[in-house]
């Protein structure tokens, strides 16, 4: 394992006696690292795990201000994202990128379609920690948003979209999220389009910020060396310039398809990009953990997956096929997907239908489900082996206020999963003859 001495604290003894119990029985118990939770007075949410073995701290304010809330203006809340760390309070971008490098901290922010966020990683040191943070509250309550940055990053969005034109990965994407989402906020492009960003107004962005950077609409993940009296410090300081606003909105429902679309797009390529699936699963779905498992065996486990084998190894129709559910705050999609040579792409799109469908009327064999569950619990210690891992994972609890013991419980949900319950389920949650079916290539 490799260490990173400043940034991904490793709990050496406790990841190693979890790698022990699991490796020694596949149903004992996995006991995740303690979660403290709280809200800020301004209403904002925190999650907390201490983590004292380096003088590291990582932190991760989230909030509900992906491109789901764009609206009419697609790109927006990308744009958003990218103008706080251009100047926030009495500093420029490079006045604030010199104020985190002088103390040997990181900072970043960004967005997807669900979220939003701003991230520092910094030293426990009085000085290093006090300017970080006073650099990264005033990045999320203060954001400039000069005219001169906003037309600046503006113009690199569109620069980026024009490229992504010449990217077949990039194409299809766009296009079936376009088309599986058609009517919902999920549908647009969290980089928004040409035309969008030409109309787009600094106003546009000062109104994004003043509604969803707020302290009810913020999760705020703190992992590191601190105890719980610092931690709540440091939660106050980050969320004390945020309004207490209001939670986002519930975003819409996803709706079910009612009829398979399939599209071809002729791009000048070599090869034939292939994309096909439904809306899938949200986060908190009942179904996660019998899916989860399921799909490891079909497309998720790389190179001992169903799809990988009948495709790329039986025939040598693609280097890389896959599926995966991308469980959301609504309905996100189930994707399977592959690269192949365009003289192929119908051989090998039908193999994946094939493949799918044999899975929904068979389920795994009781080898196959043994060797996924192996797989999944015996790498699960070394996904939250380290600061950072850890709190990625607590913000993704705050937002989608998911149970705490959610890490605790992980082993023990994916040992329950039964091969009955994976065909039950992907009989009923998976309807193959109304995917959305896209193909991007030189047609043939």
């Amino acid at each position: 394992m490799v260490i990173n001495n400043r940034g991904d604290a490793v709990v050496r003894i406790w990841i190693a006696a979890a790698v022990f119990i699991v490796s020694l029985s596949s149903s004992a118990l996995f006991a995740g690292p303690k979660i403290q939770t709280w809200q800020t007075t301004n209403g904002a949410k925190v999650l907390f795990v201490p983590a004292p073995e380096l003088p590291m701290v990582d932190i991760r304010m989230v909030f509900d201000a992906g491109s789901a809330r764009d609206g009419d203006k697609p790109g927006l809340a990308q744009l958003t994202a990218a103008l706080l760390r251009q100047g926030a309070g009495g500093w420029d971008a490079d006045q604030l990128a010199e104020r985190m490098e002088g103390v040997g901290a990181n900072f970043s922010t960004g967005s997807a379609r669900d979220m939003a966020w701003a991230t520092v990683r910094s030293l426990t040191e009085p000085k290093a920690l006090n300017t970080a943070l006073e650099t990264l509250s005033a990045v999320v309550a203060q954001p400039r948003f000069d005219a001169a940055d906003f037309n600046r990053v503006r113009e690199a969005m569109q620069v980026g979209l024009r490229q992504s034109e010449q990217n077949p990965g990039s194409v299809i994407s766009k296009a079936f999220f376009a088309t599986l989402f058609a009517g919902h906020p999920y549908a647009s492009d969290p980089g928004g389009t040409q035309e969008s960003l030409a109309a787009m107004l600094r106003e546009d962005l000062i109104g994004m910020h003043k509604t969803y950077y707020v302290a009810r609409n913020t999760v705020v993940a703190i992992v590191g060396a601190v105890d719980r009296k610092q931690a709540e410090k440091i939660a106050t300081q980050l969320t004390a310039g945020l309004a207490e606003g209001e939670p986002a909105p519930a975003l819409p429902e996803v709706a079910a398809l009612t009829k398979a679309v399939t599209k071809q797009i002729n791009f000048p390529s070599s090869q034939s990009h292939i994309r096909l699936g439904q809306p899938g699963i949200s986060r908190g779905d009942p179904d996660y953990f019998v899916l989860y498992v399921g799909n490891h065996i079909l497309g998720g486990g790389g190179f001992v997956s169903l799809l990988t084998n009948e495709v790329r190894e039986k025939r040598g129709l693609s280097y890389s096929v896959y599926s995966y559910f991308s469980p959301m705050r609504m309905a996100g999609p189930f994707v399977m997907g592959a690269q192949t040579k365009n003289a192929q792409a119908q051989e090998a799109l039908a193999v994946m239908r094939k493949t799918l469908q044999e899975f929904i009327d068979q389920g795994p064999t009781q080898q196959q489900l043994t060797a996924s569950k192996q797989n999944i619990t015996g790498g699960f210690p070394l996904r939250i082996a380290s600061n950072k891992d850890i709190v990625g994972y607590l913000a993704m609890l705050g937002f989608y206020d998911l149970p705490l013991d959610y890490l605790d419980t992980f082993v023990g949900k994916i040992e329950a999963v039964t091969a009955k319950q994976i065909k039950e389920t992907f009989q009923r949650r998976l309807q193959p003859d109304r995917f959305v079916t896209i193909v991007v290539g030189s047609a043939e």
